[in-house]
């Protein structure tokens, strides 16, 4: 129960800025350490929840469970957390109950757990995310806050748990003009707790990161690398095991750091060859393993190269959505839309437009199939704002560490169709630069719009990334086609473009003529005569249409669309596939 501050001001009433308190605890990238192969215990399950539009929780501080007075009477209480209605994690809230299918704002989840310390020195609660912001309490206590819907976070506990424990999330996904997307975006704002929560048991000093690859220099027989400790004994020795290269080293620890570059030939992963390598580090009680894959992705002039040989990328866009479950996909979906791509010829996904769970990379790793991953700076963020950049930087900074050991990832973008001011050059230029600080074995990409006066390629952002991607939609929302031609007749690009999304709507089963918009006639003739123009272009060098399937958008009000963006090649739930799907099956197959 929140004190009164003199006898008119309730502070949970009247105190405008009541979420300041939470912001002193932001959790950020530096949070997170390898853990994939580590021993979990999982949170997961049946939670209570409570809708909590007017953030009473926030400002009353529920969490403290004030029940009594000084003199033990009762208050009167707004809440009753073990007698609310239960939603299973990880899930999204629109998914759950048909009754908040459209809510945006705070949910307040709660659970309890056991707990027994098993000599563990320390531990620490992960999400895999929560749409958008996160406030998290264990046992009366506030631990942190996150933002950013897509990425994940870790909160130390240590010394906070008992033996019966409290956990509370208040899960908040509204839109907000300074947030990372803004509120005007083209998909569907799903909310809640909808990537796994873990508890993860860890001694007092251990190894928080390993970042291992393919020396970039064409010779592809040396392997460095960089090992981060973490904790109060962090200069002795780490050990490097990779038995199938022959490789076991140790490594003197200095300033809680190793780094490396060891002569070893391994055999490279590729989309027809994804091999992995089991690589072990052991340091003091801790231990982590991986399965790493090594290649080398290049850029020379206009051509993209994988292990010292020309590609194209044959791919098609996805979002992580399925009609079931929403954002909370699951890894038969994943596999599904896996499967469905390479079925179609392709070699490469853009998993559009925000990071996409952890499983999706290391699925990609084991069948062999290219990534595009990329962060939400969509559309007309507040580029001039330094809160709105802090929180893209930290997004892109918490998808690298998470990814980066993966083979498949080969280009991080940093955005998609942003109209080229200064502020949002300085913007992205900054996160193209993070990116390579963290990462300099990728190539960096963004999704750019072309000039539609000039009729060419012209985006300042172009100077900075290694390849340029390229949204249109010339035969849609362009109809002039011959548009698109001009473009390329007068572009001279020096590197590689990547013609990152043109597709068309249609509704599954719509028939007519070529001219009736929404009909699967339309959205043929639009392929065909893109990829007619595309594949003549020397330039060009990868393609992804805008979309493998349907997917919901509330800003599509049309009476064909009924909320969907019909540009999918497949239905929404997947079991249908449209004309184009099968063009593009075939010109994939010849390309």
């Amino acid at each position: 129960m929140q004190k009164e501050e003199n006898g008119t001001f309730q502070e949970s009433i009247h105190k405008v800025n009541y979420e300041d308190c939470y912001r002193s605890k932001m959790i950020k990238s530096d949070s997170l350490f390898l853990d994939y192969y580590r021993e979990k215990e999982y949170l997961n399950g049946t939670w209570n929840y409570g809708i909590d539009q007017y953030d009473n929780c926030l400002r009353a501080k529920w969490f403290e469970e004030v029940y009594f007075d000084e003199d033990g009477r009762q208050y009167p209480v707004d809440f009753s957390f073990d007698t609310w209605e239960t939603m299973k994690v990880p899930s999204c809230w629109n998914t759950q109950s048909e009754k908040y299918f459209h809510y945006e704002g705070s949910v307040v989840y709660t659970r309890t757990f056991r707990y027994k310390n098993n000599g563990e020195k320390r531990v620490f609660l992960k999400f895999g995310a929560v749409n958008y912001e996160a406030k998290v309490f264990v046992n009366k206590q506030f631990v942190g806050m996150h933002q950013g819907g897509s990425t994940p976070f870790v909160i130390e506990v240590t010394g906070i748990l008992a033996e019966d424990n409290r956990i509370m999330v208040v899960a908040n996904n509204t839109r907000k003009r300074t947030n990372v997307p803004c509120e005007n975006t083209d998909w569907f704002n799903y909310g809640g707790i909808y990537r796994d929560v873990e508890i993860i048991r860890m001694p007092e000093s251990f190894i928080k990161d390993a970042f291992l690859y393919l020396v970039p220099d064409g010779s592809y027989n040396k392997i460095a690398g960089k090992i981060t400790l973490e904790g109060s004994n962090a200069n002795s020795s780490v050990q490097l095991e990779i038995k199938e290269l022959q490789i076991n080293e140790v490594f003197e620890v200095k300033d809680g750091v190793v780094e490396f570059n060891l002569e070893a030939h391994p055999e490279l992963w590729s989309t027809e060859n994804p091999k992995l390598y089991d690589v072990v580090i052991r340091y003091g009680e801790d231990y982590v393993k991986e399965k790493i894959g090594f290649r080398e992705v290049k850029v020379y002039g206009t051509d993209i190269y994988l292990n010292g040989k020309k590609i194209l990328l044959k791919g098609i866009c996805a979002h992580e959505e399925s009609v079931i479950n929403g954002k909370a996909v699951t890894e038969d979906e994943i596999r599904e839309n896996f499967r469905l791509a390479k079925e179609m010829n392709c070699n490469y996904m853009r998993l559009a437009h925000y990071p996409h769970t952890e499983k999706a990379a290391r699925i990609a790793d084991e069948i062999g199939i290219m990534l595009w991953e990329e962060i939400p700076v969509y559309w007309a963020i507040e580029f001039e704002n330094p809160d709105t950049y802090a929180d893209a930087s930290n997004q892109l900074s918490e998808l690298i560490l998470r990814d980066r050991n993966r083979a498949s990832v080969i280009i991080w973008s940093v955005g998609n169709e942003n109209a080229d001011s200064d502020s949002r050059l300085r913007f992205m230029s900054n996160l193209v630069n993070k990116a390579r600080e963290l990462d300099s074995t990728r190539m960096i990409s963004a999704a750019c719009l072309v000039d539609l006066k000039k009729l060419c390629i012209a985006d300042r952002l172009a100077d900075v990334i290694d390849i340029i991607g390229l949204n249109e939609y010339f035969g849609w929302y362009e109809p002039d086609f011959s548009k698109l031609i001009k473009i390329f007749e007068n572009s001279k690009p020096d590197k590689p473009v990547i013609i990152s999304e043109f597709g068309a709507d249609a509704r599954a089963g719509a028939r007519g003529s070529m001219d009736d918009l929404y009909t699967e006639d339309r959205q043929l003739k639009i392929y065909r005569d893109q990829i007619d123009t595309l594949s003549k272009i020397s330039y060009v060098k990868g393609i992804s249409p805008w979309i493998l399937f349907d997917f919901r958008c509330p800003r599509r009000l049309h009476t064909m669309q009924n909320y969907y963006n019909l540009k999918g090649l497949l239905s929404a739930d997947k079991s249908y596939k449209k004309p184009a799907y099968f063009l593009m099956k075939e010109f994939y197959r010849n390309w």
